[in-house]
């Protein structure tokens, strides 16, 4: 086992370290840890090894594996190695679907408080789009109120997400009039943050869950479920475990929505598909 002698970083991760740290990973949260993403998983854990002050990669997964230290470390590594790209109207054509077609179909159901789902939330651009297509339906007397759960496997993303606070570019997607609507600015002009208004973060409810638990507790049947641009990162027993559960908690007739770049062929679910990449519970 390698050891570094200085908080210097020289020391690499060996693969007996990477392989019991991939097994993890994939065993724990069904993310593969290719030897393609060896440099990356090496860059992303030094930031840990400095926050924690271990010397080496060896010395870290001593205390982790051969120290039981995994019980009080997890949480920290996981949020380390997963992947929070988001951004607000992220593949648009899904927020249109739910606005144009979802919404109004379930209110014709008598379903007009639905409750929605966004499972992969990363820092919260997603379900605070999602609640501010609703809110407009409900200032339009599509539906007469709304829910969102907001689920993600990273606590650090989900502190972000919780706070509502972005820097103002990211928010450029934004439909100018929903800006004036749902985002506060800040008074001092030259600060580059905003923040989502206490009303819409109030219709979104935050908690941490790990999609590869064997079943999802969330309390009643959804009537949407979002859960995009997470599977491409699962193997197709994964896949079908997720996908599987997804649908146990969605309502018939309730819409799953995934990824532009993932698809759900080759797995047996009680679905079809009604748009692209958009589907309805049968």
């Amino acid at each position: 086992m390698s050891t570094a002698v200085s908080v210097n970083f020289e020391d690499s991760l060996s693969t007996r370290d990477f392989r019991q740290l991939s097994s993890f990973i994939y065993d724990y949260c069904g993310i593969k840890m290719t030897d393609a993403k060896r440099s990356m998983l090496e860059g992303r854990l030094r930031k840990r090894l400095r926050a924690t002050g271990f010397r080496s990669f060896g010395d870290y997964c001593e205390y982790l594996f051969r120290q039981d230290g995994l019980k009080d470390e997890v949480i920290y590594l996981i949020d380390v190695v997963t992947t929070n790209k988001t951004d607000f109207f992220r593949e648009p054509n899904h927020f249109d679907f739910l606005e144009k077609t979802a919404l109004p179909t379930l209110a014709k159901q008598g379903i007009r408080q639905p409750r929605t789902w966004s499972s992969a939330c990363s820092t919260g651009a997603e379900p605070y789009t999602m609640a501010m297509v609703m809110a407009e339906a409900v200032e339009k007397g599509v539906i007469a109120d709304f829910s969102i759960l907001a689920t993600d496997l990273s606590t650090d993303v989900l502190r972000k997400a919780h706070s509502g606070i972005y820097n103002r570019d990211l928010l450029e997607p934004v439909p100018s009039a929903m800006q004036r609507k749902y985002v506060m600015q800040a008074r001092d002009k030259y600060r580059s943050d905003v923040r989502i208004s206490p009303k819409l973060r109030a219709k979104v409810g935050f908690a941490r869950m790990n999609l590869m638990n064997p079943s999802y507790e969330i309390g009643a049947p959804v009537h949407v479920i979002f859960c995009r641009n997470v599977l491409i990162y699962f193997d197709k027993k994964t896949q079908t475990h997720v996908l599987t559960e997804l649908c146990k908690c969605l309502a018939p007739g309730g819409y799953l929505m995934i990824g532009h770049s993932e698809s759900v062929t080759g797995i047996n679910l009680p679905v079809k598909q009604v748009a692209n990449t958009v589907f309805l519970k049968q």
